[in-house]
Order: C-alpha cells, then structure tokens, then sequence
C-alpha cells in the first residue's frame, strides 16, 4: 500500500455504473497477497465489499469510452 492510498481511506467513489461507495480500508488476500481495496456502497443496507486494487484503480472502455471503474469524488471528503 502507498502513501496515495493511505489518503484514500474515508474518500467517496462513485463506480462507472453510477452508484457511490466509500473506501474503508486496504486489505491483502491471505492466499495470494494481492492487495484488496475494502469498500462500502453508500445506498441500499451499506454492504461492505472487497475486490483487488489493480481492479478498483483500473481504466476501462465502455461502448469507445474509456473512464476509470472508480472515479474519485473530489468533493465529497
């Protein structure tokens, strides 16, 4: 984990798809090590979530479009 996603912990995101989610932590995988992005969706009854970071940070393409699956809300803090 980097010092950048050390400031992410608490930030709001808002996935390609449309709905917000908070990231609460950084967690490793106990098989493989691969760093995992802990995340709660802030609609419906908050469930909390896990997927790999390289996922979480990662740029997709959408019908020609490329965006990132996670946009950061800068102003939500």
């Amino acid at each position: 984990m980097t010092d950048e996603h050390i400031g992410l912990i608490g930030r709001e995101f808002r996935h390609f798809k449309g709905n917000r989610y908070r990231l609460e932590g950084f967690a490793k995988d106990s098989e493989t090590q691969e760093e995992m992005v802990v995340y709660r969706a802030l609609y419906g009854d908050g469930g909390l979530w896990v997927r790999p970071a390289k996922m979480f940070f990662e740029t997709i393409e959408r019908d020609g479009k490329k965006m990132k699956r996670f946009e950061l809300l800068e102003d939500a803090k």
